[in-house]
This record gives C-alpha cells, sequence and structure tokens, in this order.
C-alpha cells in the first residue's frame, strides 16, 4: 500500500509552490537591475543624438561658410536667417541654413562664425547646446570641440 501510494507521488508532475515562489523571486531581482540600467541607456542615447544633431547643424555652417566666404569678423546664422556686419548685408543669403539642413525641424537655434587668423570658429547656441550642456556640463554655447569631446 505505501508503495502505491509512494509511486503515485513520484508520478505527479508539476511544480511546488516553493519553486514557482523562488522563480518570481528571481524574476523580481532581475527587473529590478534591469530596468534602471535601460532606462540610463536611453538618457544617454538621446543626449548623443542631441549632440550629434548640433554637430549637423554646425557642418551645415560650415557649408554656407564654404559657399558664401562671409568677409566679416562675425555672422551669426540661424535656420531661417543671416546676420552679419553692416557692410556684408548686402552680399549674404537670408534664408539661413534653411538650404543646408534637410532634416533639422528645430529652428530654435543659432551658430555664430566667428572669423580667425587661421580659418572659423562655431558655436551652437540654443536648443542643442543648451540640452548638451545639461548633460555635459557645457555652457550655453558649445564649440564644435566641446560637442566632439563629449561624444
Amino acid at each position: 500500500m505505501l508503495k502505491k501510494i509512494g509511486s503515485r507521488l513520484k508520478e505527479q508532475k508539476g511544480f511546488t509552490l516553493i519553486e514557482l515562489l523562488a522563480v518570481i523571486v528571481i524574476l523580481g531581482i532581475i527587473a529590478a537591475i534591469a530596468i534602471p540600467a535601460i532606462g540610463n541607456v536611453i538618457s544617454k542615447s538621446d543626449d548623443k543624438a542631441k549632440v550629434q544633431e548640433a554637430l549637423l547643424i554646425i557642418d551645415a555652417a560650415k557649408m554656407f561658410v564654404a559657399d558664401n566666404h562671409p568677409s566679416g569678423a562675425t555672422t551669426t546664422l540661424t535656420k531661417d536667417t543671416t546676420t552679419a556686419d553692416a557692410a556684408e548685408t548686402a552680399t549674404l543669403p537670408t534664408n539661413g541654413l534653411t538650404d543646408y539642413l534637410d532634416r533639422v525641424d528645430d529652428s530654435s537655434f543659432s551658430v555664430t562664425v566667428t572669423k580667425t587668423a587661421t580659418g572659423y570658429t562655431y558655436a551652437i547656441s540654443g536648443h542643442a547646446a543648451n540640452e548638451v550642456g545639461e548633460a555635459a556640463d557645457i555652457p550655453d554655447s558649445a564649440s564644435e570641440d566641446d560637442l566632439l569631446g563629449y561624444n
């Protein structure tokens, strides 16, 4: 009789309550570790995307300068307008970087192009620089080197 009961118990299939609880605890521990890590990855990728967008805007400003050769000391470019020294205003296009930016919808930035003895320097301020500045301790205006250093 005892042998019959013992063999029936061995034939039963399924998980015990303890086994199920152990699996649930293990899954909870994995979730507690994984969720914050995934949040950090998403945040960092968002910051890097903003930096890349800022670099794309600076590259558009470089193309503008290569096409138009501003002679003034400082030229400010936005997506829709260009401002420069008074003597140069008539020779530069006034539509800004519109022709050079295909996939940048944001227009709350400005690029300051400064002519130096060795070439030009570029600094972006506005949306992209502010977002990067918060993430990378860069001030409101970020130079190309600051942006490259962030990545």
